[in-house]
């Protein structure tokens, strides 16, 4: 099962003192992929990316980006696993949510 690059969505209270806080750490924005003003944002260190999400979301959630959603889901539902949120649509960018035995959200976001 290819799931794609991996993510962490993180979930924060002050998008712009997160910004900074992970620029600190060496992450930079990302071009074209949200921005302070939008609320979410995604920053890249090396080959580890994050997401900072104000108000969009409680928990953190674990993100990877497959090539091909629907077929993801169409295995995970054979293999038993229950979808939170399932994909919408028959075609084009789409998303699924699971959560894992302790309550942990993955999102497989194809876009």
């Amino acid at each position: 099962m290819e799931l794609g690059l991996f993510s962490l969505s993180l979930a924060v209270k002050d998008i712009s003192k997160s910004k900074a806080f992970y620029e600190a750490l060496g992450f930079a924005a990302m071009p074209s992929c949200g921005s302070v003003e939008d609320k979410w944002l995604m920053m890249k260190n090396g080959t580890t990316m994050i997401g900072l999400f104000e108000g969009m979301f409680e928990d953190n959630i674990m993100t990877f980006n497959p090539s091909d959603v629907r077929a993801l889901q169409a295995s995970l539902v054979e293999q038993g696993i229950a979808l939170d949120v399932p994909v919408k649509g028959d075609s084009g960018p789409g998303h699924l949510i699971v959560k894992d035995h302790d309550g942990n959200a993955i999102m497989f976001d194809q876009f």
